[in-house]
């Protein structure tokens, strides 16, 4: 009797697994809405001045071809921007090594052969190609090559238009304003059937205005027709090279050396009072095609000349709007330098320069400034300081105050005068560097576009388990609990033969 029990233990037990087992595999479970992995994607904005790598993710499921996508990191790389390094034989990657050793840790190594990887590069590049075609191949295929060198998804490294360039910052300002889809209280992303808001951009050496518009755009070039979550949108933008703000500031040195000759001192009226410096007229004033018309016939670029500021208000804009051209409009409607635009309507967000601008003079006059009249006062003010007045009042270094004159009376003349904002629109423009926990430029509007390349991943219905694993554990317990009942009943029989044999 003992042998009988001790021989039917491992069967019970096993039919009491294998029962236990099919009971929680088929008892109601809750089905739970699992939502693929993120998707991620880098942009390295390769500017005039600098390179910035942005990296963004979003949901592998999209909403009408368009990615939910939200900013999961940023890095500055260090020196000029990548057409600085013309003529420096490994200079322009050796420059990105940082920003994108840093992408490999923060991107899942899951993920890093799915992340699409991109560089665009803006007007330094585009600079650079119209003086030297073959220097700016040159930096971009080094460019590539290193890119290549790092576990992503290398798509492209290109130099992007300007209008390109305009449209993508269109894009990131009116996405992080949730104008394209909004998150609902029901859960899902729905489209708000908002206006949208135009984009000012001010960089180094290029600025460019987007907005939509239902007129007529009389110069089918500055028309771009985008489609974002299922919708369509017709936007008007140009971009103005050589009206950056570095190119601008060159410009303005060069009508100055124009207008009082090559000597070894010029007085520059947007300068502070107490601030001088010296500079080569080569490499700081004329080696570049932004000042090309303003070049005199025969001088050194070697020869040193000594800048003196002044601090004079009306000089300085006197001088800044003789560097724009309003005449000879062969268009209905144009802004400066013969190219047609619409009259501006609706909200507007400015950012890059812009915003920097109108926090140092904000910050300097203590007026706020919403309005054209506001920042005119404003800027006399700034524009009658000291060096030494406004560093002390700032905390910041000499290097970005010196400017602040200059830049500020660019900045007027460019909103008024050339956009054509006055005392009823200026209101509307808002001057940010941030939103929605993002930096606000380009980058993000490209990755928007891009991630429409992306193959979409559907949300999956799971049980406990997947469906694929959850039968085959199913079917396993099924086998193992006949298995069970059969050894049981082979163990009793023998039992019994044996017992009646005795």
């Amino acid at each position: 009797m003992a042998l009988r029990f001790f021989q039917t233990i491992p069967a019970v037990v096993l039919l009491i697994l294998s029962i236990v087992g099919i009971i929680l595999l088929v008892l109601p479970a809750k089905e739970v809405e699992a939502p693929p992995e993120n998707m991620y994607g880098i942009v390295l904005d390769a500017g005039s001045s600098h390179t910035s790598m942005y990296i963004y993710k979003w949901p592998a499921d999209k909403q009408n071809g368009t990615g939910i996508v939200t900013q999961h990191s940023e890095c500055h790389a260090k020196g000029g921007g990548i057409s600085s390094y013309a003529g420096v034989r490994g200079g322009a990657a050796e420059s990105l090594k940082v920003c994108l050793e840093q992408a490999v840790k923060d991107i899942p190594k899951s993920r890093h052969h799915q992340t699409p990887l991109y560089l665009g590069a803006t007007a330094g590049m585009r600079l650079l190609k119209a003086v030297n075609a073959t220097e700016s191949d040159q930096v971009l295929k080094e460019v590539k090559q290193k890119m290549r060198s790092y576990p992503f998804s290398f798509k492209e490294a290109t130099i992007l238009s300007g209008s390109a360039e305009g449209a993508y910052g269109w894009v990131t300002v009116n996405y992080l304003n949730e104008n394209f889809a909004k998150y609902g209280f029901s859960g899902r992303w729905l489209h708000p059937g908002r206006e949208t808001i135009g984009a000012l951009d001010l960089g180094g050496a290029s600025t460019q205005i987007t907005f939509e518009t239902s007129v007529k755009v009389e110069d089918s070039s500055e028309m771009m027709e985008l489609t974002l979550y299922g919708q369509v949108y017709r936007v008007y933008t140009h971009s103005f090279l050589c009206y950056g703000q570095d190119q601008f500031l060159r410009r303005l040195t060069a009508h100055l050396i124009k207008t009082q000759g090559v000597n070894p001192q010029i007085y520059h009226p947007c300068y502070p009072k107490q601030f001088n410096m010296s500079i080569k007229l080569g490499k700081d004033v004329f080696n570049s095609p932004c000042t090309q018309s303003y070049r005199p016939a025969q001088f050194d670029p070697q020869m040193s000349v000594m800048v003196v500021g002044t601090g004079d208000y009306h000089s300085c804009q006197g001088n800044v709007k003789k560097i724009f051209s309003f005449d000879n409009c062969s268009y209905s409607k144009c802004s400066f330098d013969r190219v047609f635009q619409p009259s501006v309507r609706g909200r507007f967000m400015a950012f890059s320069a812009y915003f920097f601008t109108h926090k140092y003079i904000s910050h300097l006059s203590n007026i706020p400034i919403t309005s054209p009249s506001q920042m005119e006062a404003a800027i006399q003010l700034v524009c009658n300081m000291t060096i030494s007045e406004m560093t002390e009042k700032t905390k910041q270094p000499e290097k970005y105050m010196k400017k602040v004159c200059a830049v500020s009376n660019f900045v007027q003349v460019l909103l008024t005068q050339g956009y054509g904002f006055n005392e009823l629109s200026f209101p509307s423009i808002s001057f940010q560097e941030k939103a929605g926990g993002a930096s606000v430029g380009w980058a993000l509007g490209y990755m928007l576009i891009l991630s429409n390349m992306v193959p979409a991943e559907s949300f999956v219905l799971m049980k406990a388990l997947p469906s694929g694993p959850w039968a085959g554990i199913l079917f396993l317990f099924i086998t193992l609990l006949l298995f069970g009942v059969g050894y049981l009943l082979i163990t009793i029989r023998n039992t019994r033969n044996k017992e009646g044999m005795v």
